[in-house]
């Protein structure tokens, strides 16, 4: 299907910044991936988004929310950019980034194998966790596991997915997200120190990896995940600010500050 007046999103600059791992950009600009348990390709010429093999009602109950089309990113935009004139120079590098509604365990996970990794082996030991433990749903593309799936297994048996250290941390997060004493639901309405702190109980997870499942898996828009990248950006450009600063949209404010110092080295120099 079809749908036309989508502003404010940007394919490449949204699917590939880091906050989501499974998708994939083709030769002509389309990109591939796996979502709720779904195949989905996508591609985006000017103001049309074009869903191969989507019906409106699919669009409706699962990717207007995961794309959070119902976001008026321009006006979030309008009202960041006011606060800071190099952040107002971030938000137009990448006017296109919007924040995903990713499924939350997917996010704590995938955020669990972040640490200490860089893009392309994290998405490799993703694609090889799917493999191994999710549902084949065509040639090479896998749902991602439940938790309760990893909770039945132990560390040595994810040794062939190559996540090193951070195996045992996946298998104490799968376990406690599993048997409930971590409600990812609950979490989502909790006031965001008390929902940080529940997080950190898994064993591994620490300030940085909890904001990004806030953020990332559980749409906590205020959440302003710092980490080695940031945390420079913030000492360079921003030395009066702290993440607060930044308030209800803060998450956005980082997604902009993060891409545009990633491609920015020369301010770090």
């Amino acid at each position: 299907m079809k749908v036309t007046g989508i502003t404010d999103f940007d394919l490449a600059q949204t699917l590939d910044c880091g906050q989501a791992f499974r998708w994939a950009e083709q030769p002509d600009g389309a990109f591939i991936g796996v979502a709720h348990g779904k195949i989905l390709t996508l591609r985006k010429n000017g103001d049309e988004l074009e869903l191969d093999g989507v019906e409106p009602s699919e669009y409706d109950s699962i990717w207007k929310r995961y794309f959070d089309l119902d976001m008026d990113y321009g006006a979030v935009r309008t009202e960041l950019s006011k606060l800071h004139p190099i952040l107002n120079e971030a938000a137009e590098f990448a006017p296109g980034i919007r924040i995903l509604n990713q499924e939350p365990w997917e996010a704590l996970c995938s955020f669990i194998i972040s640490q200490n990794n860089n893009i392309p082996r994290i998405k490799g030991i993703i694609e090889r966790l799917c493999a191994m433990c999710g549902e084949q749903l065509a040639d090479n593309m896998y749902t991602f596991p439940s938790a309760e799936k990893i909770a039945a297994m132990t560390a040595e048996d994810l040794a062939p997915i190559r996540a090193g250290f951070r195996a045992r941390y996946i298998i104490d997060g799968a376990r406690r997200v599993a048997d409930g004493s971590v409600d990812l639901e609950k979490i989502r309405t909790m006031p965001i120190d008390e929902a940080r702190k529940e997080l950190m109980q898994i064993t591994g997870v620490g300030v940085k990896v909890a904001d990004c499942t806030l953020l990332y898996g559980l749409h906590r828009l205020d959440c302003f995940p710092l980490d080695v990248w940031m945390k420079r950006a913030m000492s360079v450009l921003f030395p009066s600010m702290t993440a607060t600063d930044f308030g209800e949209y803060g998450g956005i404010a980082q997604q902009y500050i993060f891409h545009y110092s990633r491609l920015h080295p020369e301010l770090f120099e």
